[in-house]
């Protein structure tokens, strides 16, 4: 059985992510925290129609599994992490995706799972759990947690600059869970805050939950015409994800966003080793920042940023920052990802200094992203023939074999093929001033590749 994904387990509602599903996960996640000495459960959701049938599902199969559970109702998933500090968590939620979908995310003390603990919830699903005995099932409990997690993000935002004094933020929430969180938070530091799209609906009115350049179409427009400099940020459905945008209404690379922050933490840290852990995917800007402000970057596949931060203080280095393009980990916060506390610390950011001043010292070469159509079992044969003919065509490039195959070159320039974890394709990254060219090659490389691997 393979349920969870690179971020939980997500699906259609109806086939997939269903109640009944959601009551065995609940009573399997059940069984996990009591052998691991836990007795509690915080649980919430974002604002998609299915969620509440699936809250009462996992909060049934938790509590007839012998845990107290903590309905905390609706929450960013960065604030369901925050109140899973100390005990387990669950979020039902299915982020960027369609309304239809819907998924679930497990955190402990604050982190999401790893693939161990992962492993282990599909097995006792897979085998199936008995309830407890009568007088041992759980109590049920309601709060949230939801003032208590803004007015940390506020205390966290002032910890790196002045309070914003009037500047004016325009936030797209996307009809999802930043309408709780980023306007009232960016209030509470000083901010004028335009909202759009504000109100909590999970049919996703007022543009699809996943913000993109193709779904920003109103936040740029109302940016560009802004009669001052303003900045504009989007989030996705469960906040996690953050999007900026720059006072001209274009996009701001995600990249250059990370680039920003990991520069903007090395250069504050007072550690002996500041370390960087971001994804092979990202770009090389990012390294040029991070080690002109003394710092070091280490690379993690996708999905597995905690996994990264693990691995770097095993060596006893220190992680300052953590991100993939639109998540951030800000690690002196919490251990997860938070779009909300991206806003916050930006926002702060952008008002001392600017956001073309931010971006100034930021090498923005042409970036490019192509899928090439690949069947599932056609992705291994294909990596392995890419593993020496794409060497073998670029014999000046340094290559790593880790995450799929990177190639990088002197001039900065690199170019990442990688099988996707979850669709039909394998992927090709190419960050070059040329980099139409170098897409061609690869791509043409790709798809001899996939043709072979096909036709065996």
């Amino acid at each position: 059985m393979e349920l969870f994904g690179t971020a939980g387990i997500r699906g259609d509602a109806r086939e997939r992510v269903t109640p009944g599903l959601a009551l065995s996960v609940g009573r399997a996640l059940g069984a996990e925290i009591r052998e691991q000495g836990g007795e509690e459960l915080v649980v919430s959701r974002d604002g998609r129609t299915t969620g509440t049938a699936l809250v009462a599902a996992v909060e049934a199969g938790a509590s007839s599994a012998g845990v107290t559970v903590h309905r905390v109702g609706q929450l960013p998933t960065p604030g369901l992490a925050f109140a899973s500090r100390g005990r387990f968590g669950l979020q039902v939620t299915a982020s960027h995706n369609p309304p239809a979908d819907n998924g679930l995310k497990l955190f402990v003390d604050g982190e999401e799972f790893d693939g161990e603990a992962e492993g282990r919830i599909e097995d006792r699903v897979e085998q199936g759990v008995a309830p407890a005995t009568w007088a041992e099932w759980g109590r049920t409990y309601d709060g949230s947690p939801l003032v208590d997690y803004r007015q940390a993000v506020v205390d966290y935002a002032l910890g790196h600059g002045e309070p914003l004094s009037g500047q004016t933020v325009v936030v797209d929430c996307g009809n999802g869970m930043a309408a709780l969180a980023t306007p009232q938070v960016l209030r509470a530091l000083g901010s004028h805050v335009v909202t759009l799209n504000g109100n909590v609906d999970g049919h996703f009115p007022g543009r699809p939950s996943k913000p993109t350049p193709e779904t920003l179409g109103d936040l740029m427009a109302f940016v560009a015409a802004a009669e001052d400099d303003v900045l504009g940020i989007a989030h996705d459905g469960d906040a996690d994800r953050i999007v900026i945008v720059d006072g001209d209404g274009e996009v701001v690379h995600e990249d250059t966003v990370l680039a920003v922050l990991a520069e903007h933490y090395v250069r504050t840290s007072d550690v002996a080793d500041p370390v960087v852990v971001t994804t092979p995917n990202a770009s090389g800007r990012i390294d040029e920042r991070v080690e002109e402000a003394g710092g070091r970057v280490e690379r993690i596949h996708l999905g597995a940023l905690h996994e990264g931060i693990a691995s770097v203080r095993e060596s006893d280095g220190d992680v300052v920052f953590a991100g993939e393009p639109w998540k951030h980990i800000h690690t002196a916060f919490g251990p997860w990802i938070d779009g909300v506390a991206s806003a916050a610390v930006l926002s702060v950011l952008v008002a001392d200094r600017g956001l073309d001043a931010l971006r100034a010292p930021v090498n923005e070469r042409p970036y490019r992203k192509v899928s090439v159509e690949c069947p599932d079992d056609a992705k291994a044969p294909a990596m392995t023939t890419l593993g020496a003919t794409l060497p073998e065509t670029f014999p000046e490039a340094t290559v790593e074999t880790e995450y799929g195959v990177r190639l990088a070159f002197d001039d900065g320039s690199w170019t990442l093929v990688r099988p996707s974890g979850t669709e039909p394709y394998v992927r090709v990254y190419a960050e070059s001033e040329t980099v139409d060219d170098l897409v061609e090659t690869v791509v043409g490389l790709v798809e001899e590749s996939v043709a072979d691997a096909t036709a065996q």
